[in-house]
């Protein structure tokens, strides 16, 4: 896929809120991006029963708080606690669901590598949070600086966020596009004991 800075010759420098399971949402929960890591306070210690608790809700966000007190072998109102904990500290950042893309309408999925002016990482970022499909964003460190993963229904859409939406943004010097060609979830399986070990 064409490249911005590239491919026109610019030489400009580049820079090197949830709700537990079982639970119902709250009405005050924030519509905003989440804050900065410094608006988060410090994370108490996980003992072995919270560890226990985030493999079981890795494995399944669905699982009920009654299932995982049974699991963990605590009180229902021991494991809510800790739950809730989890979450207040910033442990457990949401709840969801793995999507396979392609079966739900995202047949095209790419990693793209954008070089940003010097500083401008937060306001990239919030550009790049409002683009359809965006899924993982990463500042890095190495050859570029940020590291963005897109899923969009075909790649006629995807050169069109390229392109069109990605490119526009003032602050991206240069993108690279790599299609993925096939992708492995590798989320946590019961069959990797490692995890949070």
């Amino acid at each position: 896929m064409a490249d911005k800075g590239e491919e026109q010759g610019q030489t400009r420098p580049a820079s090197p809120t949830a709700t537990p399971p079982g639970a119902a949402p709250s009405a005050a929960a924030p519509a905003a991006p989440a804050p900065e890591p410094a608006a988060v306070p410090p994370a108490r210690p996980l003992d072995a029963i919270d560890r226990d608790i985030l493999r079981i809700l890795q494995t399944d966000g669905r699982a009920s708080i009654r299932s995982v007190a049974e699991r963990v072998h605590v009180s229902r109102a021991n494991a809510y606690a800790r739950i809730n904990r989890l979450v207040e500290d910033g442990v457990i950042r949401g709840f969801g669901a793995r999507v396979d893309h392609e079966r739900a309408g995202q047949g095209a999925s790419a990693y793209i590598t954008l070089k940003i002016v010097q500083n401008s990482w937060r306001t990239v970022r919030e550009q790049l949070q409002a683009l359809p499909g965006a899924t993982h964003i990463a500042l890095v460190s190495g050859d570029f600086d940020v590291l963005l993963l897109v899923h969009t229904p075909d790649n006629r859409a995807l050169r069109e966020l390229v392109l069109t939406r990605i490119q526009s943004i003032p602050e991206v010097l240069s993108t690279r596009t790599l299609l993925v060609f096939e992708e492995t979830d590798l989320g946590p399986r019961p069959d990797r004991p490692a995890e949070l070990a």
